[in-house]
Order: structure tokens, then C-alpha cells, then sequence
């Protein structure tokens, strides 16, 4: 299917998302690659990473660009040609985009059993207000770690670790919100968090604050 929604956040922000349900060949024809994104393509083994990162392209025209807009600093992290923030994200036959005046982060996670196993890697504090015995176990695991994740693509330093310098405060699902403080070295920022729950996913997006 082509795009599966689009959030406009506000008048500087907009969220797109694709739900992948065509092959690679139907990702592959909607659109044109620069060299440099058809020789990481080739380079991508399983076919579900490599409809993940088509579609993202069919998102970036989606929202007015094209590939030949998008380009990575050495660390890895995208950008655009015209100075908008950008961020990306895929998981299974999900994929996002967002795209704002000011600094983003974006995730989207399934909700699934094994983050319980891998929670004490990327959790500390936020145990306290977690409770194992509730039915939103899993569903508030997973807000945090696309959090964790979202915020840790805005600020890009390597050794910044999710359980030792980012802290996700306590929220309820139904609000749809939070906040989260990254303490790393010099630098200690706050950071708004924004979630939403699309089918038994969990997309997450977070802005400085």
C-alpha cells in the first residue's frame, strides 16, 4: 500500500509512515537512488531491510524530496540538502519519517515479549515506576526504549549509553506523553517525548525542549 498516514505535529513538523505490503521490485520501481544509496541497497542482505530502506524513500517523496535530497555525516546520521531536520526509522513492515524546522528523533518498535529479557541493558531508574505485573508492561517497555532511541538519534555521541545517561520520567499511555534527560559528560539536556500506538506497534518521536 502506499502511505499508511500522515501526523502534521504542527505547521513546522510532519510524521510519515509507511505500512510495507508491495515486494521489493514494487518499492524498487517507485523510485530513483543516487549511487551512493543503490550501492548500500546492494550491500543490504535480508529483503525486509532492503524494503525498509526503499520505502523510506517512497516516504521522502511522499514528503516533497527525493533521494538525491538525503545525505549521511560520518557518523551516520541523515540529513537534508535544504537544512531541515530529519529522522528515520523502520521495523518489520512499518517505516517513518520525521521532518521538522527543529531537532527530531523518531522510532517505531513491535511490542513484543522479549523486551522484557533485554530491559535491565537499557533500564535503570525507570524501574521504579515500572510494574512487571501489569498488562502495559511490554507496551510502556517499549515507549521507553523507542524514547531511549529516538533521543540518543538527536544527540549521536558515541558512548552514550541508554541506561546510564538517558532517563525516561514516569507517564501513563493514555497521555501519550513524557519527558527524558540525557546526562552525558558536559552535556545535560531535556527532551519532550510523543508517542502513539499504530496497530501492535509503537511509534515514538521526541523533540529538545
Amino acid at each position: 500500500m502506499p502511505l499508511y498516514k500522515t501526523i502534521s505535529f504542527n505547521s513546522n513538523t510532519q510524521i510519515y509512515v509507511w505500512k510495507i505490503t508491495e515486494s521489493y521490485e514494487q518499492l524498487k520501481k517507485e523510485v530513483v537512488l543516487n549511487e551512493n544509496s543503490s550501492l548500500r541497497l546492494s550491500s543490504i542482505k535480508s529483503v525486509m531491510h532492503q524494503c525498509g530502506f526503499l520505502s523510506v524513500r517512497n516516504l521522502l517523496q511522499e514528503a516533497g524530496y527525493s533521494d538525491t535530497d538525503l545525505y549521511y555525516d560520518p557518523s551516520g546520521k541523515p540529513h537534508l540538502k535544504d537544512n531541515k531536520y530529519i529522522s528515520i526509522t523502520h521495523s518489520h513492515h512499518f517505516s517513518a519519517i520525521i521532518i521538522s524546522d527543529v531537532a527530531v528523533g523518531i522510532d517505531i518498535e513491535l511490542q513484543r515479549e522479549k523486551i522484557i529479557k533485554i530491559a535491565p541493558k537499557f533500564c535503570d531508574l525507570e524501574f521504579e515506576y515500572l510494574n512487571a505485573l501489569t498488562d502495559d508492561f511490554i507496551r510502556k517497555l517499549t515507549v521507553i526504549w523507542g524514547a531511549k532511541e529516538a533521543v540518543f538519534k538527536i544527540q549521536n555521541e558515541k558512548g552514550i549509553s541508554f541506561k546510564n545517561h538517558i532517563y525516561v520520567y514516569s507517564f501513563e499511555l493514555n497521555v501519550k506523553q513524557s519527558t527524558s534527560k540525557l546526562k552525558f559528560e558536559s552535556i545535560e539536556k531535556d527532551f519532550k517525548i510523543h508517542f502513539r500506538e499504530i496497530e501492535n506497534f509503537t511509534l515514538v518521536y521526541v523533540f529538545e525542549d
